[in-house]
């Protein structure tokens, strides 16, 4: 059985590739490019989706009467295992989704059986080996190193893992066995870093947030530095959990 822990990104790390693939824009047709894959990077960073499962939804998968769903549900012909799972939509994945509609989606009086993320120029469903390839390359431009995708599926799980039980990431994940989420019990260097600090001032303001943490009647919520880009229904900033 697998014993090492799957890569994570840490929290600044998190941050920095959100950052690049939200403001990597000089052109109309490269601003509309980073609406779309800041999208993308949310739904794999924020609801832990599989870049299959990413490029397979439909705009009726993310919005309801021409507004962000609440939960995201990956039917079972989606998923690599079969299994239906729905993840809830954090208030930043919202807010990032109302504008990839405004821009993208806006103007199109039908789009709900169109695929939700399409190519620029030719309007066909993007493909997986194309959001990895997009993903990576912001890795290196971010980070100085590629990144795939999946480690942004990992990095949600870890999250999780840290404020509720495993059965309830086994649910959002859509893994059949629980043996498969058992994997992210292991911790990362956010969680050594965050031991350390507890442990040399175990009286310190730390201690009481990381009390208040572990119950998952209180889950964190961590400041994003940045906003989400201006749409002309104008939705307010949001956090990220």
């Amino acid at each position: 059985m697998r014993t090492d822990s799957p890569p994570t990104l840490e929290t600044a790390d998190c941050d920095k590739l959100l950052d690049y693939l939200r403001y990597n824009s000089h052109t109309a047709n490269k601003m509309r490019k980073a609406v779309r894959n800041y999208a993308m990077g949310l739904l794999m960073l924020d609801a832990g989706l599989r870049v299959g499962e990413l490029v397979s939804l439909r705009v009726s998968d993310l919005y309801f009467n021409r507004k962000p769903v609440r939960n995201v549900i990956i039917k079972p012909d989606m998923t690599k295992n079969k299994v239906e799972h729905s993840i809830p939509v954090s208030e930043l994945l919202s807010a990032a989704l109302v504008v990839f509609f405004d821009v993208w989606w806006l103007n199109n009086e039908t789009p709900e059986r169109e695929f939700a993320f399409t190519n620029v120029s030719t309007d066909r469903s993007i493909t997986t080996r194309q959001v990895e390839r997009i993903i990576r390359a912001a890795g290196w431009k971010a980070l100085g190193r590629p990144v795939h995708p999946h480690v942004l599926r990992h990095t949600f799980a870890s999250r999780l893992m840290r404020i509720t039980n495993s059965s309830t990431v086994q649910e959002m994940l859509g893994h059949k066995y629980l043996a498969s989420t058992q994997v992210y019990c292991h911790p990362n260097e956010d969680d050594k870093r965050q031991a350390i600090v507890l442990a040399s001032h175990p009286e310190s303001p730390a201690q009481h947030s990381h009390q208040e943490t572990a119950s998952p009647a209180e889950p964190p919520k961590p400041a994003h530095p940045g906003s989400v880009p201006a749409s002309p229904s104008g939705p307010p900033p949001a956090t990220r959990w």
